[in-house]
């Protein structure tokens, strides 16, 4: 029996997830109802996130190449969008060290009018690519691409703050790596002890004191005890005020974007391109780890509009990229924040601070701000991860390397295109490869097939008739796979009166696979071949169908099972020697 002669086995099998709605938790949250207890509770989560969020949204602006309040701006206005639109319960958002090397980058090529653009451009994008459904796509983004080019942005992060660090001389440190390694060297005799005292007093502090207390967090302490030392003692060290003057207490009036010509635009789209990407990847990896510690689900689609909204927004205040924040998200986490309320009051907390005291600011040491970021380097890289990759198939160890050696000597955009391209390519070789094509005899029929199919009850039934062969394809039909195909039918010279294409173990076929099966039909159209197919699962049977090939070989040489198409092979058989059976006319052949 072929399975195009039964309607009831034409009807697909194929069940789709359950569509998203865009809809934002907060909503959601609103809808279950929101107590005063709830709310106390995000409280004083958002309190305390937003204090972890002060010394890093300050040091992520400096390490970016603008002003230490633009770090706060984005932590303000994107932090709350974000946590208000968003489709995570407890997503932070904001900027974060990964954004620093492609946000240097183009600060230093086009300045921050450049970097307004990009940022609204990436924007956009990040809301497209949520309208379009492509949360769960992200998700496919290679492992090793993202632990390389992390471990490359941590390097990267680490190398630039060696200047303040250890309070060199330097004017400008340069944004190639190489470059800034040499520049380094020249000026190494004219480093600060008290500098680098004050760095390495961060470090430790900011490492060993949750020994002391996880509820008020360590940067936090070392910017208050080393900027109180730094005061009292007059420690001949650099400080914020020193390089960026007095920090604004309020946040500024909205402004137009910068008016940019079509080129510049081309040149700066690219840089765009990474931000979403990155955006992207850094907001949903943060999101899925909020949802493992808070047993929440997140609306990944959602998430991705709401990113896009923080980012179209944050460049009219003068912020910088924003996307979710895995530290402060699991802080938020850990301190009780249950609803994007506690996100809110995180912004509105660094809001007060910034009002109360950001004269005081002006006052942090550069060294400070560098041994923070250089905590958030060392944690960022994830080392031991990175390590344990090296155990992987060669392949991922190749994406891996390419990936980091790129982020670091070349580019993050370079990196992230290469990276994810050649994991693609390496994957659609190692699916080809498991991929299999070959004739089947008698012998191999009865082993192989007959303990699947069960027996038919016919003495002989599994054997394979005179002028009739069986062509059993295993794997992917897809563009990686379809010449092997071809090219395994070519290897035989003998042109069979009829061929059976056994697609039981056949899981998916693309358009270069249909393009294949037509390529088949046609020869054997020419040969004087029937073509039959045995055993379609559901998704190459819809696309065959979709394609037009099943009223090409026609509903009876589209068979159920691989007996039914040995019987429809005999049939043939006899049709073509003349031996037709009562009431069958002249069979169809390859059409």
């Amino acid at each position: 029996m072929c399975f195009l002669a039964r309607p009831d086995l034409v009807a697909l099998r194929i069940t789709s997830p359950p569509v998203e709605r865009f809809e934002p938790k907060l909503f959601t949250v609103l809808k279950e109802g929101y107590s005063f207890a709830k709310f106390g509770r995000d409280a004083v989560a958002g309190v305390i996130v937003g204090i972890v969020a002060l010394p890093l949204a300050i040091a992520f602006g400096i390490a970016s190449g603008v002003k230490p309040e633009q770090g706060l701006y984005t932590a303000m206005v994107a932090g709350f969008l974000i946590s208000a639109l968003g489709g995570s319960r407890v997503q932070i958002g904001g900027p974060t060290g990964a954004f620093i090397v492609i946000v240097y980058g183009v600060v230093e090529r086009f300045g921050y009018e450049g970097l307004a653009v990009a940022t609204f451009i990436a924007g956009i994008l990040l809301v497209l690519m949520g309208l379009a459904r492509l949360g769960t796509v992200i998700k496919f983004v290679p492992y090793p691409v993202t632990v390389g080019f992390t471990g490359g942005i941590a390097l990267i992060i680490a190398a630039s703050q060696v200047r303040d660090f250890l309070g060199l001389s330097m004017e400008k440190v340069p944004a190639d790596f190489l470059e800034k390694l040499a520049a380094y060297g020249e000026h190494i005799e004219s480093w600060n002890p008290w500098a680098a005292a004050v760095g390495l007093a961060t470090v430790l502090c900011v490492v060993y004191w949750p020994r002391v207390s996880v509820r008020i967090p360590g940067p936090l302490i070392a910017i208050v005890a080393t900027t109180i030392a730094a005061r009292v003692f007059a420690i001949p060290i650099e400080t914020i005020g020193d390089r960026f003057g007095a920090v604004p207490s309020s946040l500024p009036q909205p402004a137009p974007l910068p008016a940019l010509s079509l080129a510049e635009v081309r040149l700066i789209f690219p840089s765009a391109i990474s931000i979403a990407l990155l955006a992207a990847i850094e907001s949903l990896l943060s999101a899925v780890v909020a949802d493992g510690m808070a047993g929440t689900r997140h609306r990944s689609n959602t998430e991705l509009v709401a990113q896009g909204i923080a980012n179209i927004v944050s460049p009219f205040f003068g912020g910088i990229p924003a996307t979710g924040a895995i530290a402060r998200t699991a802080t938020n986490v850990k301190n009780g924040g249950r609803s994007p309320v506690a996100g809110m009051v995180h912004a509105l907390t660094l809001l007060v601070i910034m009002y109360f005291f950001a004269g005081a600011a002006a006052w942090i040491p550069m060294a400070t701000l560098a041994g923070i970021l250089l905590v958030v380097a060392y944690n960022m890289s994830e080392w031991r991860v990175f390590a344990h990759l090296f155990r992987s198939p060669r392949s991922d160890v190749i994406v891996l390397l390419t990936t980091f050696v790129l982020t670091v000597v070349i580019d993050l955009t370079i990196a992230l295109q290469v990276g994810i391209v050649l994991a693609a390519f390496l994957f659609m070789r190692r699916v080809a490869v498991l991929s299999e094509t070959r004739f089947v005899d008698d012998l191999m029929l009865e082993k192989e097939l007959g303990e699947s199919d069960g027996a038919s009850g016919v003495a002989g039934a599994k054997q394979v008739p005179p002028g009739v062969e069986i062509f059993e394809i295993q794997g992917m039909l897809f563009f990686g796979a379809a010449s092997k195909f071809k090219d395994a039918l070519r290897e035989t010279a003998s042109k069979p009166r009829v061929l059976i294409l056994h697609m039981r173990d056949v899981f998916a076929v693309d358009a270069t696979g249909l393009r294949a099966l037509e390529d088949i039909l046609d020869k054997a159209r020419a040969d004087g071949t029937t073509v039959l197919l045995s055993e379609a699962r559901d998704q190459p049977r819809a696309a065959i169908v979709r394609a037009g090939l099943a009223d090409r070989l026609g509903a009876q040489n589209l068979c159920e099972t691989i007996d039914d198409a040995l019987e429809r092979a005999r049939e043939l058989i006899g049709v073509l020697s003349g031996s037709a059976l009562p009431g069958e006319g002249p069979a169809n052949v390859g059409d």
